[in-house]
């Protein structure tokens, strides 16, 4: 295949997929619609045009009739006068006129079978025009209601262009939010850290620092001996209550839990 064909084939496959996605079903059809009622104006026209053709071979046929009735009135006049020749003149034109009478018969026969034909032809041509345009409404119907549960599909489900655009700006606004929140929160934990420093703050905050922390350690103090406090006067009843079953055995093991009591009290105090 040369470059000339391939590039041929190549436009007119991009020029028909840009065409397709162009093409309105319902554009179409009306446009088919219209095309065959102008094909069914035509016929008509044709149905009206050989009905003319017909009406004046008629009137032709009319005039050579009464011609015909005319000259043989006057054959008789002038053979009722001693005018055999005269009454002869009279029928011979009677007799031409005769020949063209029938040709004209027969003309007037062939225009009335082709205008009995154009008139059913012209029948059932309106009949599937109106056929077409009962499907081409059902079909129109049916895919404006295709293509509106299409659209909306689309808009719910986020497969649309537009919902896509918004979902893709509420996802950047959550990384950039949380990007912001990250940044944020190491600032001021390298802030705490003392790794980096308040440029406004006053020149003392350092010292303010401390003793905060300071403090702070002191508080950590304090719950831990309250806690132990806690667990000192807790334990004590658990082992009392643990001795006194073994009072049935030897007294040494009731004297070392007493010890084991008062240890215990004093730290209580």
């Amino acid at each position: 295949m040369s470059v000339v064909k391939r590039v041929s084939m190549i436009f007119k496959a991009k020029a028909n997929k840009a065409l397709d996605r162009m093409e309105d079903p319902r554009e179409t059809l009306d446009y088919s619609y219209q095309r065959q009622l102008e094909m069914l104006t035509q016929v008509r026209r044709g149905v009206a045009d050989v009905a003319t053709s017909r009406k004046r071979v008629e009137l032709q046929m009319n005039t050579l009739q009464q011609q015909q009735t005319k000259l043989e009135n006057q054959a008789k006049a002038a053979l009722g006068g001693g005018r055999e020749d005269l009454a002869r003149e009279a029928l011979t034109r009677k007799s031409a006129l005769q020949s063209q009478l029938t040709d004209l018969q027969t003309q007037y026969q062939s225009l009335q079978a082709d205008e009995e034909k154009l008139t059913a032809a012209s029948q059932r041509l309106q009949a599937k025009v109106e056929a077409f345009r009962t499907q081409k409404e059902t079909i129109k119907a049916t895919y404006t209601a295709a293509e509106a549960q299409t659209r909306i599909g689309e808009a719910v489900s986020g497969i649309s262009e537009e919902m896509g655009d918004v979902g893709m700006a509420v996802q950047r606004a959550q990384d950039k939010t949380a990007q912001m929140q990250a940044r944020a929160g190491a600032i001021d934990e390298l802030m705490a850290s003392g790794a980096l420093e308040d440029v406004t703050a006053q020149p003392n905050d350092d010292i303010q620092r401390e003793l905060d922390q300071m403090g702070a350690t002191h508080d950590v103090d304090r719950e831990l001996e309250r806690l132990r406090g806690e667990l000192g006067g807790g334990e004590a009843p658990r082992e009392i209550e643990g001795s006194a079953p073994g009072s049935a055995g030897t007294s040494g093991n009731g004297q070392a839990g007493k010890a084991a009591d008062q240890p215990q009290a004093g730290d209580g105090s």
